[in-house]
């Protein structure tokens, strides 16, 4: 599970004035807000900057390749901000270029893959573990892979809709009880848990589990938050006191975001808008 954890070693850049400075998080949507929010409460003291990258949502539907250049230059514009830690809150970002940004950026690289399998694998039980996501993710493996390492039975199902039907903030519609209910018609009988593999899907949680009654549902928020703040502490970067800030940063439309951030527990989100065009200058591949 380590391939796809926290991986960074102290450069010449990091150095006791890092620790005031801000941790980076992104997503392409709003789905990461799910993750921000158990960063702030479990890192009161740190302040965020968050980048939907909106104007280019979904991703899961788009090639592994384009959504990892994505991820670069999204986590080059944020490292000249400049911030002390970067949160992929993107399962399919994580699944294309986890590894690799971690290779790149003197700073630590934390993604919600590992942390969230690791939270399922300790679930009691030794039976099947599930895992919904993108149709990106499915396709990468990254989920199946680690699992199949870990010795569990495994079922495994794309369901490009559900994100998009976050953004578009129908969780609460009945439209979502159709969707879900198309998608988890072949569930298995003996899962074990169920791994929300993408951070829109925590908006479905009651959806879902209305379907699945019984079976433990799997997002990465807290088990992502557990491990920055492990990450964080590992290498004396964690604020010891303070109120923290968060800072909303969107490449589509503002008004839109602050609306759905609302919901998401952020009401005065006041996002500012950004050109995708400065992010792809900031691709550090050149």
């Amino acid at each position: 599970l380590m391939a796809l954890g926290p991986r960074y070693e102290a450069s010449s850049e990091a150095s006791f004035s890092s620790v005031g400075l801000p941790i980076g998080v992104f997503d392409s949507g709003v789905g990461g807000l799910t993750v921000l929010a158990a960063l702030c409460r479990h890192l009161p003291a740190e302040d965020f900057i968050y980048l939907g990258d909106t104007a280019r949502t979904p991703y899961g539907s788009k090639p592994i390749d384009m959504v990892a250049g994505f991820a670069f230059q999204i986590s080059g514009y944020l490292h000249r901000q400049p911030v002390k830690a970067l949160v992929v809150a993107c399962n399919t970002a994580t699944c294309a270029a986890l590894p690799a940004l971690q290779a790149h950026f003197p700073v630590p690289v934390v993604g919600v893959v590992a942390p969230t399998v690791a939270k399922a694998l300790a679930v009691p039980g030794a039976g099947r573990v599930g895992v919904i996501a993108t149709a990106g993710s499915i396709r990468s493996g990254v989920y199946q892979d680690l699992l199949e390492q870990a010795g569990r039975p495994l079922w495994a199902k794309a369901c490009p809709l559900l994100a998009p039907l976050v953004e578009e903030g129908l969780w609460a519609d009945p439209i979502a009880d159709v969707v879900v209910a198309h998608y988890l018609a072949d569930a298995p009988a003996d899962l074990t848990a169920l791994i929300l593999g993408c951070t829109h899907y925590p908006m479905l949680h009651d959806v879902i589990a209305r379907r699945l009654p019984g079976v433990p549902l799997v997002d990465s928020a807290t088990a992502t938050a557990e491990t920055l703040a492990t990450t964080l502490d590992s290498n004396g970067l964690r604020k010891a006191a303070g109120t923290g800030t968060v800072r909303h940063v969107v490449t589509g439309d503002t008004a839109g975001y602050d609306a759905l951030a609302a919901r998401f527990g952020f009401p005065q989100a006041g996002a500012t808008a950004l050109d995708v065009a400065v992010l792809t200058a900031h691709d550090p591949r050149g």
